[in-house]
């Protein structure tokens, strides 16, 4: 017995549905973007890859062990610094001998990036690192300096916005030395009010 859905209905209906759809698509402008031939435009804020700035890295390992999946290869060796002035004491620095993240592993959480106390990862757009072997997706200190270049400049700050608690407090006391004059040091030197002499 025929179901009451197909009996109620015309036959051909359901194929003159279906074409009306496809005219009225058919005159609807493209909004496929053939990718290779036509790049996206990125969000500001896109997780792409990590890029390493490695002159600000000072082997504090923080971003290794805060690392969720294990995925950042950090080696180092210290090195023996003269001392700055005749008499000084010799320091013991780290120097960073590799930096390798595995992006096969990888889960783009960022977590590294914040925990740097140093600012030396940074979010990179770039996204196009696509490898044919999942062994060839661990990427060395090289290639993440390169992707450091690729680096967007961080964004204007928001007129509207309210000045940081220690921004203000620097601008103010910057304006009462100006008031009070650059030949009174007693003044400039004085402590600011709450403070103990």
């Amino acid at each position: 017995m025929p179901s009451a859905s197909a009996s109620s209905g015309v036959p051909g209906s359901g194929l003159a549905k279906g074409l009306a759809v496809t005219l009225r698509t058919m005159m609807r402008k493209n909004v496929t973007a053939q990718y290779p031939d036509v790049q996206p435009e990125l969000a500001p804020r896109t997780r792409g890859v990590i890029g390493l700035f490695e002159e600000n890295c000072t082997v504090c390992m923080l971003c290794a062990r805060e690392c969720p999946d294990w995925c950042i290869y950090i080696d180092s060796h210290k090195e023996t610094v003269p001392p700055a002035a005749p008499g000084g004491r010799e320091r013991q620095r780290n120097v960073l001998d590799r930096f390798a993240i595995d992006f096969a592993l990888c889960m783009y959480c960022g977590i590294c990036i914040e925990v740097c106390p140093f600012d030396a990862l940074f979010w990179s757009p770039e996204f196009e690192y696509a490898e044919t072997d999942i062994r060839e997706l661990t990427h060395e200190r090289d290639k993440l300096r390169e992707w450091m270049w690729t680096v967007p400049a961080p964004p204007a700050l928001d007129p509207g916005a309210e000045e940081p608690k220690e921004i203000a407090a620097a601008r103010r006391t910057a304006d009462k030395l100006r008031q009070t004059g650059a030949g009174a040091g007693t003044q400039a030197d004085a402590p600011e009010e709450g403070q103990a002499p």
